[in-house]
């Protein structure tokens, strides 16, 4: 506490000012110690990416379109597919061939993120090794 000097001359006024230095200080010291102990996020896709300047070759047999529909269905090259079993049993039939195609995942505009991510991560469980997501055409061929 300080003692502050009235108008009159009189010193019976007292001042009381806390000193907020060192709480910003702890505070400032926590916020350090919350941002070093939140964990990195732990959710990752391992992909395999062509170095620069690497030349594309196609070998092997044509890619396999797999594309979003509007009503949330999914086309396995033209053909529709509906129950995420039976996509998993593709993925797994693409994987056992001694030289699997390249699945090209195309989502429409409307499409997920959660749902790209579900089928991109059973391609993986089920052994599917070369994935590439493409734009979808901007011609009005949905059903494709």
């Amino acid at each position: 506490m300080a003692m502050m000097t009235g108008a009159d001359g009189s010193g019976d006024e007292l001042l009381a000012d806390i000193n907020t230095t060192p709480l910003i200080d702890v505070m400032l010291v926590l916020l350090i110690m919350l941002i070093i102990t939140i964990p990195l996020t732990t959710h990752s896709l391992e992909m395999a990416l062509p170095a620069p300047g690497e030349a594309e070759t196609p070998v092997g047999p044509p890619p396999v379109r797999l594309v979003a529909q509007d009503d949330g269905q999914w086309r396995w090259n033209e053909t529709p597919v509906t129950d995420p079993a039976a996509l998993e049993a593709l993925f797994h039939a693409l994987a056992a061939q001694p030289t699997p195609p390249e699945v090209q995942v195309i989502p429409r505009h409307a499409t997920r993120w959660d749902t790209v991510a579900a089928i991109l991560a059973s391609a993986q469980r089920q052994g599917v090794t070369t994935l590439a997501l493409a734009q979808p055409p901007d011609s009005g061929d949905h059903g494709q």
